[in-house]
C-alpha cells in the first residue's frame, strides 16, 4: 500500500511540473487552443491583392523579399497617390529572420528581428496635386502648406523589428498594435522621409524649407477614430545640409524636440488594417502574408 501511494504521489508530482512546464513556457500551451482565422493576409480589393512577402524566419536559405514589397505597406497607408521607383541595378532585400512568440491566457507579444541588404534606393514619391487644389484658394493668398509629406525612402541596408501586441478574446487572437523598428543592432536607420512647405509664387506652387527626417519607429494601433500612422524620428536635418558629426549632433537634438509634439499622421484604412493584418500574420508564425492592393499606387518606375 505504501508503495502504491509513493508511486501516485511521484506521479501527482511529475505531472504538476508537467503542467507548471506548460505555464512557465510561453507560447507553448496557449498556442495550441488559439483560434486564428481560416485566412491571414488575403485581403482583396476588386478581385486585385498585392504582392506576397515570404517569411522563413531565418529558418531556409531564401534571399529575402524585394526592398519594394517588403515596403508595400507605404502606398497602402498613403492617402495620395504614390509613385514607388528604385535606383537601376538595386539589389536591396529584406528577410524576417528570428520570431519570438509569448502568449498569456490573456495577452501575446511578438518580436521578429529583420535584415535589410544590398544596395541602391527605393523610394516612394507622394502625388500633392490633389492636395494643392484643395487648399488652391490658401495658396493663391499667399498662404503656405507647412510640413507636408513629400516621400518615403529606403536608402542602403539596414536591421530592425516588427514588434506585435495583442490580445485575447474567447481564444481568438486580436493585435492592438504593430510596431516597425528600423534602428536595431545598433545601426542608423535607413528610412527618412522628406518634407517641406509648399508656397505660391507667380502663379506656380514651389517647395521651400526642404527637410529630411530619419525614421525609428512607425506605430500602428486598433484604437477609436480616424486610423492614424505614430512616428518617432532620430533626426532632422535641412535637406542641402551636409552630413558631418557637428551637423548629425543638431539633426539629432531636433529629432528628440520634434517628437515631442509630432502629431499621429492620418492614414488609409486599408493599410492600417494591412498592418494590424500583418502583425496577426507574424503572430501565427504564417509562412508568407499577401498585401491587399494599394488603389493608390500610381505605377513603379526607375530612376536614371
Amino acid at each position: 500500500m505504501s508503495a502504491r501511494n509513493n508511486f501516485i504521489k511521484t506521479a501527482g508530482l511529475v505531472w504538476a511540473a508537467v503542467l507548471l512546464s506548460g505555464c512557465l513556457t510561453p507560447g507553448k500551451r496557449p498556442v495550441a487552443g488559439l483560434l486564428w482565422p481560416k485566412t491571414i493576409g488575403m485581403l482583396k480589393a476588386n478581385g486585385i491583392t498585392g504582392p506576397t512577402l515570404h517569411l522563413d524566419y531565418g529558418q531556409g536559405d531564401s534571399q529575402g523579399n524585394p526592398a519594394g514589397v517588403f515596403m508595400y505597406f507605404v502606398p497602402l497607408i498613403s492617402p495620395e497617390p504614390v509613385t514607388a521607383t528604385q535606383t537601376p541595378g538595386n539589389t536591396q532585400r529584406a528577410r524576417v529572420t528570428t520570431s519570438d512568440r509569448r502568449f498569456s491566457d490573456a495577452t501575446f507579444t511578438v518580436k521578429c528581428d529583420f535584415e535589410i541588404d544590398g544596395q541602391g534606393c527605393q523610394m516612394n514619391i507622394i502625388d500633392q496635386e490633389a492636395a494643392i487644389r484643395r487648399q488652391a484658394d490658401r495658396l493663391k493668398n499667399g498662404g503656405t502648406l507647412e510640413r507636408q509629406l513629400g516621400s518615403i525612402n529606403l536608402e542602403g541596408g539596414g536591421r530592425g523589428s516588427l514588434e506585435v501586441e495583442g490580445c485575447l478574446s474567447n481564444r481568438v487572437p486580436v493585435v492592438t498594435e504593430v510596431r516597425l523598428r528600423f534602428n536595431g543592432g545598433d545601426r542608423r536607420s535607413p528610412v527618412t522621409i522628406g518634407l517641406h512647405d509648399l508656397q505660391q509664387q507667380q502663379g506656380t506652387v514651389v517647395h521651400r524649407n526642404e527637410l529630411v527626417a530619419r525614421v525609428n519607429t512607425l506605430t500602428f494601433r486598433r484604437e477609436p477614430g480616424q486610423p492614424r500612422m505614430h512616428v518617432t524620428i532620430d533626426s532632422l536635418n535641412r535637406k542641402d545640409a551636409g552630413g558631418g558629426l557637428w551637423q548629425n549632433i543638431l539633426g539629432g537634438v531636433k529629432g528628440m524636440a520634434v517628437n515631442l509634439f509630432i502629431p499621429p499622421v492620418p492614414v488609409e484604412a486599408t493599410g492600417h488594417q494591412a498592418l494590424l493584418d500583418f502583425g496577426l500574420a507574424l503572430a501565427a508564425k504564417a509562412p508568407e502574408f499577401t498585401f491587399p492592393r494599394a488603389r493608390n499606387l500610381k505605377n513603379i518606375a526607375k530612376t536614371e
